[in-house]
């Protein structure tokens, strides 16, 4: 299926979503959920952000930094109000799946569009450094919003200074990997490099982008975060260690199965009834509205080209949106009917984004090339 997309110039990512939703349950019955399918999709998410923060430097993420945090916080707010808003006027639903819905409309799931801008070779771009520095700022908001909604379910309400100390965790732990995080790997150089184990360098990388994964998973953030900052923190190193070179194989092997289970957990069968259609299709529409303009809006200044690019790279909510509709139904606070809006919303977002992502940062041939040349230099 992924041949079949390329083919037909769209997304690889695309053709592996399809053929997990055609194997799984729904339909053809040949792949289940389970803790091994889950296990090797979540390596090959993580793997997907590692990779994609060898190629990326802390400094081109500091430099665009203001921009990601506007772009990120509005990229939140918006589609948290136009989803609660939704729900809210729905008579037969409850504010607290109005928040739940809400919530699963904030997150981006960086790993599509993280995947999109690699196989356009584009991640170099100022585009796609703000959306790779507004995910990681979208992923701690959302994970500060996962958890009140999850306490707004318990008995004991909300915790306010566990949630505090939980998002300073997270915003330390981003900030000092991003500004300690190369210069703690310059100083390993000497050590690696009297190291007689073939390919130590990355061997050494894994390890470290693995007990990141672990930490941010500790901490209260996706593995794939911790991933990314591992990445980043090897970038200055990537081509001289042949980081990328021996990530590259390892990544193209296991990414397909992150996408390939999010297909497979979708059941198609629970669009049956014409209310849930019509609730999915609104959804939906104000999901890709509110990121497309909170995101624009949080870069216009880059430019209308670049904000639009920007704000269609933050549209997929992909596994972060599922993590948040598991949460809620298995603490019995939304109903079927909600879950499998949020779900299928999560899906169409994921598959919408990157054929038009793809469009939009594809290069201009009519301009003559600027100095530098290539793809990358000409999306600027």
């Amino acid at each position: 299926m992924a041949e079949v997309m390329e083919r037909l110039h769209q997304p690889a990512v695309v053709g592996e979503i399809i053929a997990g939703i055609l194997l799984g349950p729904s339909l053809l019955h040949q792949v289940q959920v389970t803790e091994f399918t889950k296990g090797l999709a979540e390596i090959g998410a993580i793997f997907l952000l590692f990779t994609v923060g060898l190629e990326a430097e802390p400094r081109d993420l500091l430099e665009v930094g203001w921009v990601a945090g506007l772009v990120g916080t509005l990229g939140v707010i918006v589609p948290f109000v136009l989803g609660f808003g939704y729900i809210m006027v729905q008579s037969h639903h409850n504010s607290i799946e109005a928040i739940f819905v809400g919530a699963a409309m904030v997150a981006t799931s960086v790993g599509i569009t993280a995947r999109v801008l690699a196989d356009l070779g584009v991640l170099s771009t100022r585009a796609a450094r703000v959306i790779l520095a507004a995910a990681v700022l979208d992923d701690i908001l959302g994970m500060i919003i996962l958890a009140v909604v999850s306490s707004l379910s318990t008995a004991s309400g909300i915790n306010y200074v566990q949630l505090v100390v939980v998002t300073v965790e997270a915003v330390a732990f981003t900030a000092i990997v991003v500004a300690f995080g190369s210069r703690v790997v310059r100083r390993l150089e000497r050590f690696v490099g009297a190291l007689r184990t073939r390919n130590a360098a990355f061997v050494l990388s894994v390890i470290i982008c693995l007990g990141f994964s672990l930490a941010s998973v500790y901490i209260g953030m996706a593995a794939i975060i911790g991933a990314f900052l591992a990445g980043l923190a090897f970038a200055s190193y990537s081509r001289t260690w042949a980081l990328d070179a021996h990530a590259g194989p390892v990544s193209e092997f296991l990414t397909p199965f992150f996408f390939v289970l999010l297909g497979v957990m979708v059941d198609v069968t629970t669009l049956a009834r014409r209310e849930t259609l019509v609730m999915v299709a609104v959804v939906t529409v104000l999901a890709i509205a509110g990121k497309i303009i909170g995101c624009g809006l949080g870069s216009i200044s880059l430019g209308t080209k670049d904000a639009l690019r920007i704000g269609m790279g933050m549209v997929p909510r992909g596994e972060v949106g599922l993590i948040i509709a598991s949460v809620g139904l298995t603490l019995h606070t939304i109903s079927d009917t909600v879950y499998t809006v949020v779900l299928f919303m999560s899906l169409l977002t994921t598959l919408f984004a990157p054929p038009f992502l793809r469009i939009m940062l594809r290069p201009e041939p009519d301009l003559p090339a600027p100095p530098g040349g290539g793809a990358a230099a000409s999306l600027r």
